[in-house]
């Protein structure tokens, strides 16, 4: 257990920001998740218009060092291939 007062804060501060990068990463994979149904589904339409969210949220993620910014840039170029191929 922590000793001095600045732990104690830091350990509070940390537990705090685990429960926003897990809502934020969350987010993402369900992002994913539902850009992986629209594929699956063959509804390019859908698919190019999520897009743009897609990549901005996966963009939000890997500027807070959640992911790294190579992982969310290699998940778009994946997608958009797999969408165009449709």
């Amino acid at each position: 257990m922590a000793n001095t007062k600045s732990a104690i804060k830091r350990i509070r501060r940390i537990s705090k920001q685990t429960v926003v990068n897990k809502a934020r990463k969350s987010r993402f994979r369900n992002a994913l998740k539902k850009m992986n149904i629209l594929i699956e589904q063959k509804k390019k339409d859908e698919a190019l218009k999520f897009l743009p969210k897609l990549n901005s949220e996966l963009m939000k993620i890997a500027k807070t060092g959640i992911i790294k910014r190579q992982n969310a840039s290699r998940n778009v170029s994946r997608i958009t291939k797999r969408i165009s191929a449709i």
